[in-house]
């Protein structure tokens, strides 16, 4: 018994079937992904209730893209943090929300009402808050978010990352910005903000805002550590007086 007690303290076995459909060559396959991870001991409460994560409604030609996905997730229930997310159940999307919402933690997503068919395919998990336009999309998860992480992605990921990203430089808010930077997918995306930097475009503390890893457990441990730095831009008060106007003018959502 004792032996027994031992071994269920030191491992933690998560079966994680995810089951969905990829359209390729006019062929469906079908993915199964198991996932079983020894238990993390240790791991400090974060101070992170939320974090909002930007990701693919696909899953990428690499597994590691999957398995990165699966893995944050795991993340996220090990920390007892929840997921602010896009609203759609497919690619590295319906892997991080499904394994948040398997791990007991609440899932949020936020769709705008036109892409429900487009994103949405099978059956959603936790709670869907369905929004009018991608602007009060971006407005909502942000608000409801404590900090922001981007998996590999296409335009739309990438667009979200670079204008959360350009709030926390113009001081909208000092929430933390991570990529999770697999198989060095955003390689050629930190260049160009190196290149930018070069050329005069950027700031060199601006590249302070974008906090990198390649693993899940190290991103956030390091966005744990962010403090934020804002060097002449208007005091974050201003913002949210033009937002509540803004927002009392065309009814949109405001940032917190």
């Amino acid at each position: 018994m004792h032996t027994l007690f031992l071994l269920s303290l030191s491992l933690s076995i998560y079966i994680y079937i995810y089951i969905f459909k990829k359209k390729k060559k006019k062929k469906n396959s079908i993915y199964i992904y198991i996932l079983m991870e020894g238990l993390e001991e240790g791991l400090p409460r974060s101070k992170f209730k939320r974090i909002c994560v930007f990701c693919g409604s696909r899953t990428g030609y690499r597994s590691s893209f999957s398995d990165a996905a699966l893995q944050l997730g795991k993340q996220l229930v090990d920390r007892k943090i929840d997921l602010v997310y896009g609203g759609g159940s497919v690619g590295l999307m319906g892997l991080v929300s499904q394994t948040v919402f398997l791990g007991g933690c609440h899932v949020l997503g936020v769709i705008p009402k036109a892409l429900l068919a487009e994103e949405i395919s099978g059956q959603s998990v936790g709670e869907v808050r369905i929004v009018a336009d991608m602007h009060q999309r971006k407005a909502e998860m942000a608000r409801n978010s404590d900090a922001f992480i981007a998996l590999p992605g296409g335009y739309g990921t990438m667009e979200e990352v670079l204008e959360i990203i350009a709030w926390a430089q113009l001081g909208i808010h000092d929430k933390p910005v991570g990529v999770l930077n697999v198989d060095g997918y955003y390689n050629s995306l930190i260049e160009l903000f190196e290149k930018g930097v070069e050329e005069g475009f950027i700031e060199d503390s601006a590249m302070h805002i974008l906090v990198l890893a390649d693993s899940p457990g190290e991103l956030i441990n390091k966005m744990e550590e962010y403090a934020a730095v804002h060097e002449g831009v208007a005091p974050r008060q201003s913002w949210e007086v033009d937002q509540l106007a803004a927002t009392t003018a065309s009814g949109d959502v405001p940032l917190s």
